[in-house]
């Protein structure tokens, strides 16, 4: 192996090849372009060089002994979960290159490549890695103060999520956020502010679906003093009090025609009218709105108007239910149990059986129900470890299959999972 030395802003690439004329001249095209690159002869080599150092990008060759290249893919995920890869292999093995992207890899070359093409797909690869890289440290400033640690996870759904989330955040693009309740829709309407030119102003929260459609509008818009019985002062409203910075309307879809034309008149004027006023204040608001609804039924349905959805759908980030990224349980339970910890006397630990367990359940209530069923376990809990009886899951059907199983194994000695 060898080692760069000196650092690229440009990223560190490690090649993975046991040619070594074929690993020279990809590394030295690569140096050539302004990378760091490491080398490596195997796929062992290449876990060694991943555990010590700051990779951003692997470019490894399928076929490989004795460590394959969709081996080294596995390790070197578990190892580096961020870690970008593109496998290089021989034209007759594409279906197995397509494969390794199913399993996390980013994109795949053939071998012998074209210098442009290769150079290419490193480019969009690295960028790829420095989004992430800033989604991380986005996720460790606010994990505790916002939970986000529920929205980044190995997923291939939840890497799309919060590489988009980055890129709509630092414009003043509309956000609509859809998905299932319990996903976190919040907590991504919050990420995209927090990283936001507008993160050092107000983050205004409304939730359409808690008040009548009139205290709604009064709660938005504000009213003047004395406009209504018992008003003795005014009212800025949350559109004035968001002012520079984001105001997020939450299950916007539980609004009547009447007030989402008051709300599209708002949205394209940048004005508000105060209840018992009647010169319109300028304000300068970033929207973001959700619903857990099909909003596009609710516009065909007409209970949606088609204007105000085309006016809030210019950037939709859907939140996947975690059902489709089943391989964050267990680091959203660890995490949850830490949190659980940090308040009790007696900390306890997640068995492998528990993961297990956890990890055969569909989860109707998403990351909110998975939380709760953690803090329960690790507030009632007898013994140190938490087992799978320990977790009261409800009796639903398999997320395999359709078959009925009983939410408590019969003893602690011999939990079935």
């Amino acid at each position: 192996m060898n080692d760069a030395s000196l650092p690229s802003t440009r990223g560190c690439i490690l090649v993975v090849d046991a040619q070594r004329n074929m690993r020279a001249t990809t590394a030295n095209l690569l140096r050539a372009e302004g990378y760091t690159v490491l080398e490596a002869v195997s796929g062992e080599n290449a876990l060694a060089t991943l555990a010590k150092s700051g990779v951003d990008l692997m470019l490894t060759r399928l076929q490989m002994r004795p460590m394959d290249g969709l081996t080294l893919l596995k390790c070197a995920l578990e190892v580096a979960p961020h870690l970008q890869v593109i496998v290089m292999t021989a034209s007759g093995s594409i279906e197995s290159a397509v494969e390794t992207m199913r399993l996390g890899a980013y994109d795949y070359v053939t071998l012998p490549f074209k210098a442009g093409e290769m150079l290419h797909r490193v480019e969009r690869a690295t960028e790829r890695a420095r989004l992430q890289a800033t989604v991380d440290l986005l996720a460790g400033e606010l994990s505790e103060r916002h939970g986000l640690s529920a929205l980044v996870g190995r997923s291939p759904a939840m890497r799309e999520l919060t590489s988009l989330l980055v890129r709509v955040a630092r414009s003043d693009a509309t956000v609509l956020v859809q998905g299932e309740s319990g996903t976190g829709k919040e907590l991504v309407a919050r990420a995209v502010h927090a990283h936001s030119p507008r993160k050092n102003k107000p983050f205004v929260l409304a939730n359409c679906a808690a008040v009548s459609e009139a205290q709604l509008e009064l709660e938005l818009f504000g009213h003047a003093r004395g406009a209504l019985t018992g008003a003795g002062r005014a009212r800025r409203g949350l559109f004035k009090e968001a002012d520079g910075g984001t105001l997020f309307l939450d299950e916007v879809t539980e609004t009547t025609p009447a007030f989402q034309s008051k709300l599209l008149r708002t949205l394209q004027d940048g004005e508000v009218r105060r209840v018992g006023e009647s010169a319109p204040l300028r304000v300068d608001v970033r929207i973001i709105t959700a619903t857990h609804r099909d909003i596009a039924r609710e516009v065909r349905e007409k209970r949606f108007r088609q204007d105000l959805y085309y006016c809030l759908n210019v950037v939709p980030l859907r939140v996947p239910p975690l059902r489709e990224r089943m391989e964050d349980v267990p680091a959203l339970a660890e995490h949850f149990l830490r949190r659980a910890n940090a308040r009790s006397p007696r900390p306890k630990r997640l068995s492998d059986a528990a993961v297990k367990y956890l990890m055969a359940y569909s989860f109707p209530g998403n990351v909110r129900e998975l939380e709760n069923l953690v803090r329960r376990a690790a507030a009632l809990a007898g013994s140190e470890e938490l087992l799978p009886e320990d977790f009261l899951l409800p009796l639903k059907p398999s997320r395999r299959g359709s078959s009925r199983r009983s939410s408590r194994p019969r003893s602690r000695t011999r939990a079935s999972v």
